[in-house]
């Protein structure tokens, strides 16, 4: 995730750069088919074009809205796994008589956290980031669960044994919950734990399957596709209509200018075309990129970075001093 700074306006221009070359080919064709060929009925009344843009700005508004607020709900999400995941912290250390089996549990609710992100990273058909431009832009940061394997990370958290089961399971995030499960009845079957502890850390549990559900809604389930496709159609038509309205009012200034630009005006179709359709163009890239907050791009919600912020609170109550680095660097997605 971006934080600090806003984006260069030459960082936008190179990410959306592919847009500009497409619609400066549109913008220019209808011109010099009217200006060269003479086809001079290649126009669109004003009006026409006036409507469809702004038929077109109340949807790109709305898929910005839509899309912010899947943003919204994933940082809401994950905000209330730290909140969860300091609380079992404090639980397991306060109720857990043996501080070594308190440290099993929390050392798992690390797998779990590990778990869940690299379900988080994976690619789904609908996400953006293999797109050339995204993929191009990632070249100046790094994504944790790309460079490492699950099984390694889990490795430092669980035995070997668990390990395998977690990775042989479709859900994986879900099983390590599950051994969590496992391993507090059977605390409380030790005399580890006391019932009201027992209770509290099974619901604990159950708050955790439910975080975890809010997490997998946003990332298994797009931004409708009917409102992508409809959005993105009207786009293009706007692009392409665009310029021969615009032909037919500057013809209008011919006779009124001065200069070199005198009997030239229509050219100006072609560079005023490409700004205003690159607005829109640019508004529906941003919003598919918003919409895919767990992708592995550069406005990703953060999830590895409050991974290793919530390891940090919990190792610190264990009172361990081998901490992970937090980098706060730009570039990486944390």
């Amino acid at each position: 995730m971006l934080a600090g700074r806003s984006y260069r306006f030459t960082e936008f221009v190179f990410w959306t750069r592919r847009s500009i070359y497409a619609l400066v080919v549109v913008a220019t064709i209808p011109v010099f088919f009217y200006e060269v060929l003479g086809i001079k009925w290649l126009v669109m009344p004003w009006g026409v074009v006036l409507l469809l843009g702004t038929a077109v700005a109340l949807m790109a508004g709305f898929k910005s809205t839509q899309t912010y607020g899947r943003y919204w709900a994933s940082q809401q999400a994950w905000m209330a796994i730290v909140a969860k995941s300091r609380g079992w912290g404090t639980m397991c250390r306060d109720l857990v008589r043996d501080p070594e089996e308190s440290k099993k549990l929390i050392y798992r609710h690390f797998a779990w956290l590990t778990a869940l992100r690299y379900a988080m990273r994976q690619r789904k058909p609908w996400e953006t980031v293999d797109k050339a431009n995204n993929v191009e832009y990632r070249r100046s940061y790094t994504v944790p669960e790309k460079e490492a394997s699950l099984e390694d990370e889990l490795m430092m958290y669980v035995p070997c044994e668990e390990v395998a089961q977690i990775l042989v399971a479709s859900n994986k995030a879900a099983r390590v919950l599950s051994l969590q499960g496992i391993a507090v009845r059977d605390a409380l079957d030790r005399g580890a734990i006391e019932p009201g502890a027992f209770a509290r850390l099974q619901g604990a549990i159950g708050d955790l399957h439910g975080q975890q559900c809010s997490s997998e809604l946003i990332k298994g389930f797009p931004y409708p596709r009917q409102y992508a496709i409809v959005n993105m159609i009207f786009v293009r038509i706007l692009c392409v209509l665009l310029p021969l309205g615009l032909i037919q009012e500057l013809e209008k200034l011919n006779g009124i200018v001065n200069g070199f630009m005198a009997g030239n005006m229509v050219w100006l179709a072609i560079p005023l075309s490409v700004l205003v359709s690159w607005m829109y163009t640019s508004l529906d890239q941003v919003g598919e990129s918003t919409a895919n907050p767990f992708e592995g791009g550069s406005n990703d919600v953060p999830i590895t970075r409050l991974c290793r912020e919530i390891e940090t609170d919990l190792k610190e109550m264990l009172g361990e001093i081998n901490l992970p680095r937090l980098d706060g660097g730009k570039h990486v997605v944390l």
